[in-house]
């Protein structure tokens, strides 16, 4: 790095932002207050941060940076203790070139460059930015440390035994509800659709689910656990008394100015009670079809099927490849005043305003059989059966069908052919899924290449050969990772489709009880896409990457 010859001081004076003398009776303040001169100059009041940031960057070479218009990576941040930064006057906020980008009050502080690649083990990028802009970024994104700090100074041990009405006088301003209330924020903070809170023998770790690929953000003190635990199932109205059996529960909270649901579930181990937290953002049940990743083609198809007064229409995969979004969106379209529908689920993941919805209950008798049948006796023009799990459900749900209704459901299977046989295999009339069912979607969830920082490439011929591609000059993209993707260069997420139309054919080959196979021959022959064409086509487009496709579908 090359600097200038010019002093602090000098470059100000050039600039005509301070006289000779007025530096001089800096100078002289800094000589008595033993503070760095920029300093000295700003209480004096003789120039503003910005001003001493810029005469520092030029001094040094470096560029300024404004913290409130740069996008920070929280990972990043979170590599140094809060105290660490508030000492320095420094935080890391990206990564440039397998470098740490070090946004800095006093780039000149060597002592403070050398004490942070030896902490976090990078070599270091500085660039300037005011005091007042890191201040702010490190009361933003250095929370979490510091809760977590005082988390572990300020905990009152919590045990077992402590009955319930003590441990729900826990102050709301007390650290571990701070830290509890903290998590949360962070995960929402980073898109998360998933909190774990998992037990060790002598830790605890806290990971977050971003775009289906699970990151560790934390790893806490043992003492802290069982007051960490005991916040989040007050949260939820678990029982907090029991430890040995698995409980779910659900509350809402307000994470950066945004309502959230979380459904919560615990599963007691041999080093304490697991918790995970699943985030609902309620955004997510008003997406259209369009926003999800459907190609023109296959949203017809889709569009045909759900279009018809009656039949069934199942959506297929596995858990967290988006079934349930998918069906919401589906209800979103079909819902009007002129029709009354009517869902039952286990759980109820977003409220729909219009739409009749009922909670499964085991413990109560309520299965979806139960409700299903109750349903049909309502007079409802469209159902929604969250799950078709045993043959009772699959059998109420395909009368349901021919005798008038709408029946939106979903089923475990790899791809759409294997619906049919599924419903075979649970003990099904074949007649009755060839005369019912209208339509089968099977689905994946790929992560969306990040926008900025996606790198075009060409695939060799022997990866072409594989891919069955002829075009040689096919070009592609692949992940990089920038501040924007969090460094893993992807952003988001995008469904990947295969939408099987029942035809006379397919609807033949099931009455005659034919393999998945033989029903998948044919559902291409008459136009299918498949899940892996449909996933290769959005890599042609730049949409996500080979790898991506490679992970979520062959």
């Amino acid at each position: 790095m090359s600097w200038t010859h010019d002093r602090i001081g000098d470059i100000l004076v050039k600039k005509n932002l301070i006289t000779p003398q007025q530096l001089m009776d800096a100078l002289n303040v800094q000589k008595d207050s033993g503070k760095p001169l920029g300093e000295a100059l700003i209480d004096l009041e003789m120039v503003s941060e910005e001003n001493i940031a810029s005469a520092l960057a030029k001094q040094k070479n470096l560029p300024v940076i404004n913290l409130e218009e740069y996008e920070i990576n929280p990972h990043a941040a979170g590599l140094i203790p809060e105290r660490v930064a508030r000492r320095h006057m420094a935080l890391p906020i990206g990564y440039e070139e397998g470098k740490l980008v070090l946004a800095m009050a006093n780039p000149l502080d060597i002592h403070a460059i050398d004490d942070l690649r030896v902490i976090t083990g990078y070599e270091i990028k500085p660039v300037v930015c005011t005091r007042s802009d890191i201040k702010n970024a490190i009361a933003k994104y250095l929370t979490q440390s510091s809760s977590v700090e005082e988390a572990v100074e300020a905990v009152v041990e919590i045990k077992e035994t402590m009955k319930e009405e003590e441990l729900k006088t826990i102050a709301p301003d007390a650290p571990v509800v701070k830290l509890a209330n903290q998590i949360i924020a962070d995960a929402v903070n980073q898109r998360a659709s998933d909190i774990h809170i998992e037990p060790q023998e002598k830790d605890f770790q806290v990971r977050f689910r971003v775009d289906g690929v699970l990151h560790n953000v934390m790893t806490v003190p043992k003492k802290v656990q069982a007051g960490l635990i005991s916040r989040f199932k007050i949260m939820s109205e678990i029982n907090i008394a029991e430890h040995r059996l698995p409980q779910d529960g659900r509350c809402s909270v307000n994470a950066r100015g945004r309502e959230i649901d979380l459904r919560v579930a615990t599963l007691p181990t041999v080093y304490g009670e697991n918790v995970t937290l699943r985030i609902l953002d309620k955004s997510q049940a008003a997406l259209s079809l369009e926003d999800l990743g459907f190609l023109p083609d296959t949203l017809k198809k889709f569009k045909s099927a759900y279009s018809q007064a009656y039949g069934a229409m199942l959506v297929t995969g596995p858990t967290g490849s988006g079934k349930s979004t998918t069906i919401y969106a589906t209800l979103n379209v079909l819902n009007s005043p002129e029709k009354k529908i009517i869902t039952v689920e286990d759980p109820v993941e977003y409220h729909l305003s219009g739409i009749l919805q009922i909670q499964v209950n085991s413990s109560a008798g309520l299965t979806f059989a139960k409700g299903l049948r109750s349903i049909v006796r309502c007079d409802p023009d469209i159902i929604m059966v969250g799950e078709i799990r045993d043959l009772e459900t699959a059998k109420i749900a395909v009368e349901s069908a021919l005798t008038g209704h709408l029946v939106l459901s979903t089923l475990h299977t790899n791809d759409a052919p294997s619906a049919l046989t599924r419903l075979i295999e649970m003990g099904l009339e074949p007649f009755l899924i060839s005369s019912s069912i209208d339509c089968v979607l099977a689905q994946r969830l790929a992560r969306k290449l990040c926008e900025h920082c996606k790198e075009e490439y060409k695939l060799s011929e022997k990866a072409l050969a594989e891919l069955g591609e002829s075009d040689k000059e096919m070009t592609v993209y692949r992940a990089k990772g920038c501040k924007k993707c969090l460094n893993t260069g992807y952003k988001g997420r995008i469904g990947i489709y295969e939408v099987m139309p029942v035809s006379d054919a397919i609807a033949g080959l099931c009455v005659e009880k034919r393999s998945t196979e033989e029903i998948r021959k044919v559902a291409i022959e008459e136009g299918m896409r498949t899940l892996r064409e449909d996933g290769l086509e959005k890599v042609k487009r730049g949409i996500t990457s080979l790898e991506e496709i490679m992970r979520v579908v062959v």
